[in-house]
């Protein structure tokens, strides 16, 4: 279900490969929403989600350390951007995956598909540009 289309290709190596991972990850939570038959999902979850943080931290870093080697002119809405994000993750880390795991991981997915449309097809493509 989740998988990096060519819409959402900036053209920057790097940058999409990193963009990759991250539908990578999405699809692994979705794919841990699918199991029915797995009536504890906590330690899978707080795996996926944090390898999300750690992931999306060093994403964060090189995608500005990027734009700030081309002279982007919009990378402090970026910085602000990547900063809320960063932020969201860490609400969503705080309530914790012990109860409502399903919720949870439909609360990441809903979070995370936002993210990744609105985000990379509305800012990252322009870095490209």
């Amino acid at each position: 279900m989740y998988q990096i289309t060519e819409e959402y290709l900036t053209g920057i190596e790097l940058i999409d490969e990193e963009h990759t991972h991250l539908f990578e990850l999405a699809e692994s939570a979705y794919q841990l929403l699918q199991e029915e038959f797995l009536h504890d999902k906590y330690d899978q979850l707080s795996d996926i989600f944090r390898e999300l943080q750690d992931y999306t931290e060093k994403h964060f870093s090189d995608e500005e350390e990027y734009m700030k080697s081309i002279d982007y002119p919009a990378l402090f809405i970026q910085r602000a951007q990547h900063k809320q994000f960063v932020q969201k993750l860490e609400e969503i880390n705080e309530a914790g995956f012990e109860e409502e795991q399903d919720g949870k991981i439909q609360e990441i997915l809903t979070f995370l598909t936002d993210w990744l449309y609105n985000h990379i097809l509305k800012m990252d493509k322009l870095i490209a540009e």
